[in-house]
């Protein structure tokens, strides 16, 4: 198999993730809890952010913890996609 194309795929995916954490976390100001779209991204992101939420405390009311996953996502991307360009 090609590795280009898992190198596409790893970076898409980790994008789109990216997105999701984004978007749950700029939702989480302006809808409530219980919305259909807000608990659709809350299931995909809360599993990942709940770790990370009992390592990083909050600074008052501000949840550093979607900046840490966005930032733990893109580094597993780039070391990922290191070592498939090393496959070549």
């Amino acid at each position: 198999m090609d590795t280009s194309v898992l190198i596409v795929f790893v970076e898409v995916v980790s994008t789109l993730f990216v997105w999701i954490v984004i978007a749950s976390s700029i939702l989480s100001f302006f809808l409530p809890p219980f919305h259909p779209v807000r608990e659709a991204l809350d299931r995909i992101v809360d599993p990942f952010l709940t770790p990370i939420r009992r390592i990083v405390p909050a600074a008052g009311t501000l949840d550093f913890s979607p900046l840490v996953l966005i930032l733990l996502v893109n580094f597993l991307s780039r070391i990922l996609t290191a070592f498939l360009i090393s496959l070549r």
